[in-house]
């Protein structure tokens, strides 16, 4: 059934500075929006007048509710064939779709070659046993159960890129299984985060959901300070971070989505091995350029012993800072260059 989309929700428009600012001075202004990703967007940014920055603002909240709808797999959109549509023909005739679904769709393929398998948007299947198991939870915690494992085994059959035929000349995409189903839920807010903020001015922070991309330095040269959340203290920080000229901080976390069973707390990053959430860390943090990248390998390094994680990161000239099930804090070679305090 279709589910119509709220118009944005312009939460605040707000001018700060201590002293006031010469006219030909950018001035900053922050604006927060509820609707798109399902998660908090906010923008904050300079600019030489207020109505520059709304139409700046607006802009942006109008390509990421494009993204927004074109990599939905749960709700119809009139007139769109999204990732929805696709699942929905799994089996049957391919489904011409927006060049931008294609693009994700093809970027994803090859980070699941280069993470082997463990970032795998093809794992929908297995996927929405546990969503819809989380769900049911936490609208009724007395009844919280987990998926069975035998529908979560059987799921498995139906995952991996060879059962996704993608026509980049034609435009298409086809699920060759009927069982098989897409979730982009591990990369579609850096992506989409990505592609938009290389079109924002410079001197802006965007961060949708915590994934926060930086397009440039503020206007008197300065560098944006952002915080990495301490998993036990929501309202606390590790630490705070320098985010370089158009570079990104993304977090994969155990604390951020979740359900309990039982007194057991079972967060939604799925071990593709083991079907079940992975207990290796409590987050992992990713610093690079490229907010899709980061969104991507924040999950795949979550899933890794370090090891293997820090030769990955290497392969993407990328820095990881991970937070052990003990709270020790450990980091690649050039993460700590970044470390504000």
């Amino acid at each position: 059934m279709k589910k119509p989309l709220a118009c944005f929700l312009l939460l605040s428009v707000l001018l700060t500075g201590c002293v006031p600012a010469r006219p030909s001075q950018p001035q900053r202004y922050e604006s927060t929006y509820l609707t798109l990703f399902d998660t908090v967007t906010s923008i904050v940014g300079y600019a030489d007048s207020e109505e520059a920055f709304r139409r700046t603002s607006q802009q942006l909240h109008d390509e990421m509710l494009e993204y927004h709808q074109l990599f939905d797999i749960y709700n119809d959109y009139e007139g769109i064939n999204n990732l929805k549509t696709v699942n929905d023909n799994a089996g049957g005739e391919p489904v011409k779709v927006d060049e931008k679904i294609i693009d994700l769709l093809l970027f994803c393929r090859e980070l699941a070659q280069k993470t082997g398998g463990k970032v795998d948007v093809t794992m929908g299947s297995v996927l929405r046993l546990w969503h819809e198991a989380r769900q049911a939870g936490l609208n009724d915690p007395d009844h919280a159960a987990l998926p069975d494992p035998q529908a979560l085994e059987a799921a498995s059959a139906h995952v991996g890129f060879s059962l996704l035929e993608i026509d980049a000349e034609a435009g298409t995409l086809r699920l060759t299984d009927p069982d098989a189903r897409l979730d982009v839920g591990a990369v579609a807010k850096g992506y989409a985060t990505e592609q938009v903020s290389r079109r924002l001015p410079s001197g802006y922070l965007l961060s949708v959901g915590g994934n926060v991309r930086s397009t440039g330095s503020k206007p008197d040269g300065s560098q944006w300070v952002v915080g990495i959340q301490d998993p036990d203290h929501g309202n606390g920080y590790l630490h705070t971070l320098y985010v370089a000229d158009a570079s990104a901080v993304v977090t994969s976390g155990d604390y951020q989505r979740y359900y309990t069973v039982d007194g057991v707390r079972y967060h939604h990053i799925i071990d593709p091995e083991t079907h079940f959430p992975a207990t290796r860390w409590r987050a992992v943090t990713i610093l690079c350029p490229d907010s899709g990248l980061a969104d991507g390998l924040s999950t795949a390094l979550f899933l890794m012993d370090q090891e293997t994680g820090a030769a990955l990161l290497k392969e993407y000239d990328a820095q990881a800072m991970w937070v052990a099930l003990d709270g020790t804090l450990l980091y690649s070679d050039g993460f700590q260059t970044a470390i504000h305090k």
